[in-house]
């Protein structure tokens, strides 16, 4: 199976200074998921918790919600011509009484590390399919300086970033700032799919009490997942898109952007957020 991380000879340059060493990179293979024997997905991940990013992945695509939906997964022998292994092939295999709905079946999609299924759905089909509505959920309310806690939290749990600086990372906390799950991988969007595939698979779904943490920026694909999986704060430190917003608005999440430091916008849902009355805007 795949390393996290592999070695590179690089030439380095330093104030003039020339020299010749290894340098340690990030992974990244291609991952085929399958659904039921039919090729559905790839997406170039960093190889690690490949189960965990199918089970996910078909959690955002609305075909599973728990952990009895799903049979098993395995990684497929024989996928290349010679009949070898190279682990970089699942399939997942459904209960026989999951309904896999046609727009899943009739696609074959290529997803990349950047950015996922990029505009491959609205908002209204994210809203109407999603099986654990965040608006009707629990009341939560977080104060910000929970949240200006949380990046530093995540960035003491990146474990190859350290070593590559060449990962996104998502990270699921409780709703006290307990560090509950970390995954990186050079996609945001697989790293919160692995988060996802491991909480239903330990049967955790919904989180309807967690707050998902990713680092880069919160594209419509992000708050696309953690709306399927009942999870009502997405925190990200850099900015949403106009699209992710709209998103988050429609299904009630609550999304803070810019997140550094004590600094950060709240661009939806700001009930769960524990502040005053923000200050009036001076007219100008």
């Amino acid at each position: 199976m795949g390393r996290v991380t592999e070695r590179r000879r690089v030439l380095r340059i330093r104030d003039g200074a020339v020299s010749s060493r290894p340098d340690t990179l990030v992974a990244e293979e291609p991952l085929e998921i399958r659904l039921n024997g039919k090729p559905l997905a790839i997406t170039m991940r960093t190889p690690g918790d490949d189960f965990a990013l199918a089970a996910g992945f078909l959690v955002s695509e609305g075909v599973l919600g728990g952990a009895h939906e799903l049979r098993n997964i395995v990684y497929c022998a024989g996928a290349t011509v010679d009949g070898s292994n190279t682990y970089n092939v699942v399939d997942v295999r459904t209960a026989p009484d999951v309904v896999l709905p046609d727009i899943t079946l009739e696609r074959n999609v290529y997803t990349t590390s950047s950015c996922g299924l990029c505009g491959k759905a609205s908002l209204d089909a994210v809203r109407t399919t999603a099986r654990w509505p965040i608006a009707d959920t629990p009341a939560l309310r977080i104060t910000p300086a929970l949240l200006a806690s949380l990046p530093d939290r995540l960035r003491a749990a990146q474990r190859v970033f350290d070593r590559t600086g060449g990962l996104h990372a998502a990270a699921l906390f409780s709703e006290d700032g307990e560090l509950l799950d970390v995954r990186e991988d050079v996609g945001r969007h697989n790293a919160v799919d692995k988060l996802v595939g491991r909480a239903l698979r330990n049967e955790d779904l919904p989180l309807s009490r967690a707050i998902l943490l990713v680092s880069g920026r919160a594209s419509f694909e992000l708050v696309q997942k953690a709306v399927m999986a009942g999870i009502p704060v997405l925190a990200a430190v850099s900015a949403p898109s106009s699209l992710a917003v709209d998103l988050a608005a429609e299904t009630g999440l609550t999304l803070v952007g810019f997140l550094r430091g004590a600094s950060m916008n709240v661009y939806a849902g700001e009930d769960r957020v524990a502040v005053g009355s923000p200050t009036a805007l001076s007219q100008g």
